[in-house]
């Protein structure tokens, strides 16, 4: 889990969410790259990130596109993002045996019957139990830091540019504290009209 490095995290926002992850790839203490992307888009509001082993991030991203494929073609309609943390949860169970080491982090905007939107996030372990939370989740080699910071620094409610900067100052000022993780960051935040993406500077050290 720790070999490559890395850490994500997910916060609720007002009518948003986010999603954050460090930029470094690493074989142990060596750094190898400074641009390793962790989060993928899955729909238009759906977003997963993946931090632990490099490879199979790699493996689950290909595969978690292949099953969001084929469920929207049998569907015909997107997936939501509660049925794609059940299909994560059950794609890694599969594998319980010989488990990809992988604690993949969801974050995304949920239709209600009203048809507005809600914010879910969801993280799961290496086996797939889930974990649903109201604030937010965290994953990688910093976890326990950004842990701590996030519960400093998160508060209910939050807009979306306050949102921005909350997770941004956790996930910079946790990863500063972790020799595996950092390096920069890139953000991702979710409103019901727009993905705003931005790539923050990091310590180099």
């Amino acid at each position: 889990m720790e070999y490559n490095g890395g850490s994500v995290i997910a916060m609720v926002g007002k009518d948003c969410v986010a999603i954050a992850s460090d930029l470094r790839l690493g074989s142990q203490a060596l750094g190898i790259s400074s641009n390793f992307q962790r989060i993928f888009p899955v729909t238009d509001r759906v977003y997963v990130g993946l931090p632990g082993l490099a490879t199979d991030v790699t493996t689950l991203r290909e595969r978690f596109r292949y099953r969001v494929n084929m469920y929207t073609i049998k569907e015909e309609r997107e997936i939501e993002p509660e049925t794609f943390a059940h299909l994560v949860s059950s794609t890694l169970y599969q594998h319980r045996f010989g488990p990809y080491f992988i604690e993949p982090v969801m974050a995304g905007l949920s239709k209600t019957p009203s048809g507005g939107f809600k914010p879910f996030i969801a993280a799961t372990d290496l086996i797939g139990c889930l974990n649903f939370a109201k604030d937010f989740v965290v994953a990688g080699t910093a976890s326990a830091k950004l842990f701590g910071v996030a519960e400093g620094l998160w508060e209910p409610d939050l807009e979306a540019e306050d949102l921005f900067e909350t997770i941004s100052q956790t996930l910079l000022n946790a990863v500063d504290r972790d020799a595996y993780s950092g390096w920069g960051a890139i953000v991702h935040v979710i409103t019901k009209d727009k993905i705003i993406t931005r790539t923050l500077k990091g310590r180099m050290d």
